[in-house]
């Protein structure tokens, strides 16, 4: 916390008074602001969300007032300065945007407006700062753009597979992200790999993909998803099969004793042993394995040797 002057003392003995404060708002509220105001209403508020950085800059007056004829809040910000300060602009947002997010910690879901008032008192005058702080940046211009519309989206919902082809890099991530939850993985699976053909991916970021496929995807045909990634996948055999031993381990008995049986039809043993093996190396017990597996002991047997 800051060291209080005699000036921030003056201040507050003044402005934390209700009466006094709604006085100073009647006089100096912009009056499409104050017009929308019920200053009866006008309340002093705990300042004590504020950040401790924020605290060395400001007296801490924060008054709520219920807006007219409406369901509603609008918090005034009253900040005395007797020296300017070039980044006070910046430093009144910060202090807007921690009661705005104070608001919505009380279960509000809408946003209040937050309107700083600056009492400047200081030896240079006028004012010799702007009071908008988009002025701070080296291009203005570029940061009203940016910060006064709607920020850049990315929906991958939206975006043409054809288009995401083209992504190079990030084109896998997005595909993947875009069906994961609305698609069967069986599938999607195959077209990912057929995708790493004309873009390939890092073995670190194809390792995740296939985490992220086997951990969070959903699939009605387990046996053409493993015979998928048995076929498109062999340089990560071990990793594929450690991973869907760990899906097995973490999703619990019921469900993944089902996903076992549904795996454990001939044309897929191979595959299911080498998950077995994988869990056995894990130290899961053989009785655990053959529940969420669907082998039997001389199955396990077979996976041991």
């Amino acid at each position: 916390m800051s060291t209080s002057t005699p000036h921030d003392a003056l201040f507050k003995n003044f402005l934390t008074n209700p009466d006094t404060a709604r006085d100073f708002l009647k006089v100096h509220l912009p009056p499409a602001l104050r017009d929308r105001c019920d200053l009866s209403t006008l309340r002093l508020e705990s300042s004590s969300f504020i950040e401790p950085d924020l605290c060395a800059y400001y007296s801490d007056i924060l008054y709520s007032v219920e807006t007219a004829g409406q369901d509603g809040y609008i918090y005034v910000l009253i900040e005395h300065q007797s020296t300017a300060d070039k980044l006070m602009a910046f430093r009144l947002m910060r202090y807007c945007i921690a009661a705005m997010h104070n608001h919505l910690q009380q279960g509000n879901d809408r946003l209040p407006l937050v309107v700083p008032l600056l009492f400047y008192h200081g030896r240079v005058s006028p004012y010799p700062y702007s009071t908008d702080w988009l002025d701070l940046f080296d291009r203005p211009e570029a940061a009203v753009n940016l910060y006064t519309r709607p920020f850049p989206l990315v929906d991958v919902t939206v975006i043409p597979d054809e288009e995401i082809r083209q992504h190079k890099g990030i084109a896998q991530l997005e595909y993947v992200q875009k069906y994961i939850g609305v698609r069967d993985i069986a599938p999607l699976v195959e077209e990912l790999f057929d995708l790493n053909q004309s873009n390939p991916c890092t073995p670190d970021q194809m390792k995740s993909l296939l985490t992220y496929v086997i951990q969070v995807g959903e699939t009605s045909l387990p046996n053409a998803l493993l015979a998928t990634l048995a076929r498109g996948a062999p340089q990560y055999e071990e990793f594929v099969m450690t991973t869907i031993a760990q899906m097995f381990e973490e999703r619990g008995e019921k469900r993944g004793e089902q996903r076992g049986l549904e795996l454990g039809r001939a044309e897929n043993k191979d595959t299911l042993l080498k998950v077995a093996r994988a869990m056995l190396e894990r130290g899961m017990d053989k009785a655990t394995v053959m529940q969420l597996t669907g082998l039997v002991e001389t199955d396990l047997k077979q996976a041991s040797d």
